[in-house]
């Protein structure tokens, strides 16, 4: 599955793309400014999204990865 694909199953499951989710991590405190700080873990993300949106373990890696920095909205 590309990366696309993964974030277009995200937001058809939750309603939310990429920068709803860098809003959320920010109001819970989890990153500043979209992008997650140094002292939050992969586990602390998954758990929550899988908590809150019902996100399986790979679709939550995903948003991760957006949230870190590591891929985008334009990776493939």
């Amino acid at each position: 599955m590309s990366f696309q694909a993964y974030l277009k199953t995200i937001k058809e499951k939750t309603g939310n793309g990429a920068q709803e989710f860098r809003d959320l991590a920010d109001e819970k405190a989890f990153s500043v400014d979209g992008l997650l700080k140094p002292e939050v873990k992969a586990g602390e993300i998954v758990d929550w999204l899988k908590g809150d949106f019902g996100l399986g373990h790979g679709h939550a890696m995903a948003v991760y990865a957006i949230l870190k920095g590591i891929k985008d909205e334009n990776s493939k």
